[in-house]
């Protein structure tokens, strides 16, 4: 209710996307279908269509599809807010690639929309795909932590983990390892000194303490058809990474972690720090780099007053300091004159009050909940139309049988015969497809619910990984007025309200901050 509200007072830009299966009944007139139903949407909430991406003869259950990409990467150019589709399994019939491209737009302050199906719509529908997204998001990091440390063992031997090889050095086999099934063999390499190249490597510190330029070194590499490890020719930079490789001293390195001697040395330490003084030497001073920062809120943060959506902003005080702010879009244009709001404080504020939402008695009404929605909300439209064309099969074998029965003509026979051993093939691949189906399908349980919900809970707060996670799980929206903040759960449908009096330190907190800024007493865009 409160999303439909929120989409009729915004106007954005939105786009959108189109595709049809292959090997189907659909075809370009399911486009144009598409098209028109999705237009008619848009029209309909005010909302200015900038582009449409349109898939032909692709199937959902990849992403790897062009348009579909190229509206992914599209998004990072910030120039629309939604993706509206005609249905839901036009975006993605994979529940996790699904959600891995919603986390993609989303980072980039775009959603998903659907033209026909209210489902995203309702704060009950956003929490179950919330906590799936939360719980892919968890059970990744858990698969991470396995792979992690198979590298870690890894390196206890210095062992090649992946990467590139710098030119100069190769990999040779080191051991071998049969994997429990025994069916495969693990192959470990290590570094090795590549004879053939190595002498090069020597010959391009020796030039560059004699002193010749990197250009020239570049050039001299090139002459002899000494290739990048990428296979390409050198330039600057790639001479520039030979100068500052550790892995030519022979130190392994690892996740912070350097091992001497773990690698065979090709150049000796003196060579190698008299080529480090000099780079040091002439090296420019470089332009100090914006801190990056995450802004948690983005896309679940709006302006009490005018509902827009507020955005990330940052300043830098006179000591150098980097402050960081949540501010109104449309205070650019000066048609809003909502505060600014410190991005520390209100983000600790909300995770503080998502975290406390998780009581034990919250935790079994989530996972009673998902549980409820995931069953309706199962997708079983391609499996339904595959069980019908399943009986449909069945009906007109078992019609061609009954034709046997009173068939007399040797050539009508054979024609039959042939007729039922196709109708048999079909039979064999739709069953196949309905498998693949099925496979494909959520399996959620109510303890795997609330086994990642109390983890969540117990969770350092200010842990990045599990203050987004909170957010991302728990939080629908947020108005943000100048005396109050309206915080909607997923969990519920009423707002808990957030009074002036706790907003008081916002204030001041906030405009002690302000007057510390470069020629801003009052902050302004």
């Amino acid at each position: 209710m409160y999303l439909k509200f929120l989409m009729g007072c915004i106007k954005m830009n939105v786009v959108i996307y189109t595709r049809f299966s292959p090997g189907s009944t659909q075809n370009e007139q399911s486009t144009i279908g598409q098209l028109k139903v999705c237009r008619e949407f848009a029209q309909k909430n005010n909302w200015n269509i900038i582009n449409e991406y349109i898939d032909e003869a692709e199937t959902g259950t990849s992403d790897n599809r062009p348009q579909f990409k190229r509206m992914i990467e599209d998004s990072s150019k910030k120039t629309f807010e939604g993706v509206l589709v005609y249905q839901l399994d036009r975006f993605a019939r994979n529940r996790y690639d699904s959600v891995i491209n919603k986390n993609k737009l989303k980072k980039n302050g775009v959603r998903v929309f659907s033209a026909r199906e209210n489902i995203s719509n309702d704060a009950s529908g956003i929490l179950m795909e919330s906590v799936l997204e939360g719980m892919a998001e968890y059970y990744s990091v858990e698969l991470g932590q396995k792979v992690k440390r198979g590298m870690e063992i890894n390196a206890e031997k210095c062992y090649y983990n992946g990467g590139k090889v710098p030119i100069g050095l190769k990999l040779i086999e080191a051991e071998r390892i049969k994997t429990v099934s025994k069916s495969k063999v693990l192959i470990k390499k290590k570094y090795a000194i590549d004879e053939d190249i190595a002498p090069f490597v020597k010959k391009v510190f020796e030039m560059y303490i004699n002193g010749d330029t990197m250009m020239d070194i570049a050039r001299y590499l090139n002459d002899y058809h000494i290739k990048t490890s990428k296979g390409n020719e050198h330039d600057v930079k790639s001479v520039r990474r030979i100068l500052q490789e550790k892995k030519y001293l022979g130190i392994y390195s690892y996740d912070g972690i350097e091992i001497p001697g773990g690698i065979p040395r090709i150049i000796d330490d003196n060579t190698f720090n008299k080529v480090s003084e000099k780079m040091e030497k002439n090296k420019r001073n470089p332009s100090r780099a914006r801190a990056k920062n995450e802004y948690l809120l983005t896309t679940k943060l709006f302006c009490g007053h005018c509902k827009e959506m507020m955005i990330g902003h940052s300043g830098t005080s006179k000591t150098g300091k980097l402050h960081t702010y949540y501010i109104c879009k449309k205070t650019r244009e000066k048609t809003c004159n909502k505060k600014a709001v410190q991005k520390d404080y209100i983000e600790d504020l909300v995770v503080k009050y998502a975290r406390n939402i998780l009581t034990d008695e919250n935790i079994n009404i989530i996972a009673n909940e998902v549980i409820k929605l995931a069953e309706q909300e199962q997708d079983n439209s391609n499996i339904n139309r595959l069980n019908k064309l399943l009986s449909e099969n069945e009906k007109q074998r078992a019609n061609l049988f009954d034709k046997l029965k009173i068939c007399d003509i040797d050539s009508v026979t054979k024609a039959i015969f042939e007729e039922i051993a196709k109708m048999d093939t079909e039979h064999k691949q739709i069953e196949a497809e309905i498998e693949m189906e099925e496979r494909k399908r959520t399996i959620i349980t109510i303890p795997k619910i609330k086994f990642f919900l109390n983890d969540l809970k117990k969770g350092d707060i200010n842990d990045e990984k599990t203050r987004r996670m909170l957010v991302n799980v728990l939080i629908n929206k947020i108005y943000l007025y100048d005396d109050k903040i309206n915080i909607f759960f997923n969990t519920q449908k009423e707002p808990i309200d957030i009074d002036v009096d706790l907003l008081y330190n916002i204030e001041n907190d906030l405009e002690v901050r302000m007057n510390e800024q470069t020629g801003h007493q009052n902050f302004k865009l």
